[in-house]
């Protein structure tokens, strides 16, 4: 059969979309896009905002207009099962827990529910999936439940197989990694894995996803200082006042996250850290949007992902009565994404004379490519040399800037 995956969301929900198409292409049917027709289409759905419920809804009258019979799964999904079910198209209502029986409910004849593919020359290998914490604005936990870490011996296998299929970096995902392990019959945590992981494994790069700034320990840091660690953190913000930190539910001060990013820097010099924001949350006054902006402008983030509040039914926040209006929140949404360009282009100037391994991403019809660098940098490099295909790792020397990538030229022998 022909059968189409769509994904919204976190590089978790990816991952497990990766594992779906692997297993029914193992199988024999065709992944395509839904242009052609497919006679199934898998929609795997977010509901982390308003806009990401309205995507959702989106694809499904998508697929419907399409002429496929369509699987709903994910975060969206599984909260809204009963509103789901009545759409137009719809076949089946998958709950995340369950999410891996799409498989047989295309093909009952399959026997395995292992796979080790994935479409992208930087694969996401899901170590962790749910959050114990509970963030008042937040409806995560409630569609993905407590805090599951998978055997360390399955990652590392799944690691290996990707090495051997000549893939150079792998990204470690979940809901919050940073709480790999404590529900294990052998406690561990995340430094024991990317260390077993390095030990046990050649994948040439390791790049870690987001982490909460108390998920932050030397032992970690240790671990970051590795070769074979990406240059590379994401660590929410979400507010740089304390009152709204509290109002949030967020276990930290802005004091505690300044601290803990400078020492990182003072470890890491160089090293690229992102982050996120919410702009408007319910009683954010200016003076305390104020505080946010000044601590972004502070410190020396390589990129701000912002985001306006949004209310989802069913948590704390949405029950505060000081809800931002609209235009406020677009207006500070705004002010942050500005900075964030200025941001983005100051970190890419330091680029300029380096030279970063980068793992090629894309061909452009021969003419150029794009890949991304250890420390998370989009590089545009011309093929006059050779030609370069995805997964590859090549040293590339930065020459400038062209547009928001980075231009490079191709080192044919390694750097000293």
């Amino acid at each position: 059969m022909k059968i189409t995956v769509l994904t919204l969301g976190c590089k978790v929900n990816q991952s497990e979309s990766d594992k779906i198409e692997g297993i029914l292409i193992q199988q024999g049917h065709s992944i395509v896009d839904l242009p052609e027709q497919p006679d199934y289409c898998v929609i795997n759905t977010c509901t982390v905002t308003a806009k990401s419920d309205y995507q959702s809804r989106q694809l499904i009258r998508r697929a419907h207009r399409a002429g496929a019979r369509i699987i709903a799964t994910g975060c969206y999904a599984t909260l809204n099962h009963n509103k789901i079910s009545t759409m137009d198209g719809i076949e089946y209502v998958v709950n995340n827990n369950n999410k891996m029986n799409i498989i047989n409910l295309i093909d009952n004849t399959i026997k395995s529910n292992s796979s080790y593919y994935s479409q992208r020359s930087r694969p996401y290998i899901k170590v962790q999936d749910g959050c114990n914490h509970v963030c008042s604005y937040c409806i995560i936990p409630r569609a993905r439940g407590k805090s599951k870490s998978i055997h360390e011996s399955k990652i590392i296998e799944h690691i290996k197989i990707l090495e051997n299929k000549g893939f150079c970096e792998i990204v470690l995902t979940g809901i919050h990694i940073g709480s790999y392990g404590k529900d294990l019959s052998t406690r561990t945590n995340l430094s024991t894995l990317v260390r077993n992981i390095i030990k046990k494994t050649g994948i040439p790069r390791i790049r870690i996803s987001s982490l909460q700034i108390n998920d932050i320990s030397d032992e970690f840091l240790e671990v970051l200082m590795e070769k074979r660690i990406c240059n590379h953190l994401h660590l929410p913000l979400q507010s740089g006042s304390d009152m709204i930190l509290k109002k949030m539910n967020r276990p930290y001060t802005s004091k505690k996250y300044t601290q803990t990013i400078e020492e990182i820097l003072g470890r890491i010099p160089g090293i690229s850290i992102g982050t996120d924001v919410i702009a408007g949350f319910p009683g954010e006054d200016n003076d305390q949007f104020k505080s946010t902006f000044d601590l972004l402008k502070r410190l020396p983030f390589a990129y701000i992902h912002v985001f306006p509040y949004s209310q989802r039914p069913g948590t704390t926040a949405s029950c505060i009565k000081e809800q931002i209006p609209f235009q406020t929140k677009k207006a500070r949404v705004k002010k942050i994404t500005t900075l964030s360009i200025e941001k983005r282009a100051e970190y890419a100037s330091y680029q300029i004379n380096k030279v970063h391994d980068v793992i090629i991403e894309s061909n452009k019809n021969n003419l150029y490519c794009i890949g991304c660098t250890g420390n998370y940098q989009k590089v545009k490099l011309s093929m006059r040399e050779k030609e370069l295909l995805p997964k590859e790792l090549v040293n590339v020397r930065i020459t400038g800037r062209e547009g928001d990538l980075l231009k490079g030229d191709l080192l044919t022998t390694n750097p000293e």
